[in-house]
């Protein structure tokens, strides 16, 4: 080879060396942030709903001088004890509502600790409240379920006679 072709093939070679330096370094320098894109979803339901179909009703009860309990169930099936007498029976009902919203989906159900009947200046509590579905639910295909509430009445010793009456509130969210 000829020096001048030496020269030129040396020269080449070092802006070469020199340019990959410099394309490393500039690619080196890029390496402190990175991006990306991202998804976003969401799914509009239909919103949860509770609906009062019937009452809660204990039916006739017969108050003696000890106090008593009056129970019934979410099968509407009542049942007495201590001092308290079953009367009539008729409209002996668990309260019934029923749950409506997105097919398929499950929800919790709340129910109060306590609550008081009054007739007049006199009033009975009303606790253990039970329900059927218990504490969860799942709403079918079509979006609806039924749901079933009983308690327990307590009944005071001589307990005055009366049309006792009040409300509860049952609350229903999804899970």
């Amino acid at each position: 080879m000829n020096a001048t072709k030496t020269s030129k093939t040396l020269l080449a070679a070092a802006v070469m060396a020199g340019t990959l330096c410099s394309a490393t370094a500039a690619f080196a320098g890029t390496q402190n942030s990175a991006s990306a894109t991202g998804t976003t979803n969401t799914r509009i339901i239909t919103p949860i709903s509770l609906t009062y179909v019937s009452n809660l009703n204990f039916g006739d009860v017969v108050s003696s001088s000890s106090a008593g309990t009056v129970v019934v169930t979410t099968a509407a099936a009542r049942s007495s004890t201590g001092g308290t007498t079953l009367g009539n029976s008729t409209g002996v009902a668990a309260a019934a509502f029923t749950v409506g919203g997105q097919g398929s989906s499950t929800y919790a159900i709340t129910l109060p600790s306590t609550s008081s009947i009054a007739s007049g200046a006199n009033s009975m509590t009303v606790d253990a409240y039970t329900s059927n579905p218990s504490t969860t639910g799942t709403l079918s295909a079509g979006g609806s379920q039924g749901l079933a509430v009983g308690a327990t009445l307590n009944v005071g010793a001589s307990q005055p006679t009366g049309s006792y009456t009040g409300t509860f509130n049952v609350t229903v969210a999804y899970n």
